[in-house]
């Protein structure tokens, strides 16, 4: 099953149907995707689960639906085992941002990390998974794909939030601050930690 979220409420793509409890099922080919939206938004609803017939064409189909953005980011950790926390609209985050013409993926998201944090001298050690998220501006609802990439440094120098992007915090964090941080996180950055 493929994940999307809406906040912190999924939309699951799957070939199964089951039984309606705390879930509604929809056919992905004829939902009425901005209707789902304000469902998991106004309801009850732990989640929504969008059904169709064949499991490699779910994702394609759905990203039909609403425009993409394209993203990078990065879990970095450094020399002590800590990992990189950005804090922005009251809650922690890692850093990410939008691809930019003509970049590798891999390029846009150790860019972000840089430029949101203020960290050098990262190297990308693995992928990570790719996560989806529902969002709106201008009024527009989008979807968020997002590439992840582990990523280590050595750097200890002064970390600088990127005030500019809403950022108000950075801090590197250990396993038990982490566990600590993600109970005020998403759920898409809590299944990448």
């Amino acid at each position: 099953m493929i994940h999307i979220f809406v906040n912190d409420k999924p939309i699951l793509l799957t070939t199964l149907v089951e039984e309606e409890k705390g879930f509604k099922n929809y056919l992905l080919s004829t939902v009425n995707i901005g209707k789902v939206i304000k469902e998991l938004n106004t309801t009850s609803l732990k989640e929504i689960r969008l059904i169709g017939k064949k499991e490699e064409k779910l994702l394609p189909k759905f990203l039909k639906k609403l425009p993409n953005v394209v993203a990078g980011g990065g879990k970095a950790i450094n020399d002590k085992g800590e990992v990189l926390f950005i804090y922005r609209n009251d809650k922690w985050d890692l850093p990410k941002g939008k691809a930019e013409k003509k970049e590798s993926i891999e390029e846009t998201a150790v860019r972000e990390v840089e430029e949101e944090t203020g960290v050098k001298g990262l190297q990308i050690s693995k992928p990570l998974e790719i996560t989806y998220h529902i969002f709106k501006r201008n009024g527009r609802h989008k979807i968020k794909i997002t590439h992840w990439f582990e990523m280590t440094t050595s750097y200890s120098g002064k970390l600088s939030p990127e005030v500019t992007e809403g950022i108000t915090k950075v801090e590197w964090l250990n396993e038990s601050q982490c566990q600590e941080a993600l109970k005020n996180s998403y759920a898409n950055i809590k299944s990448l930690i």
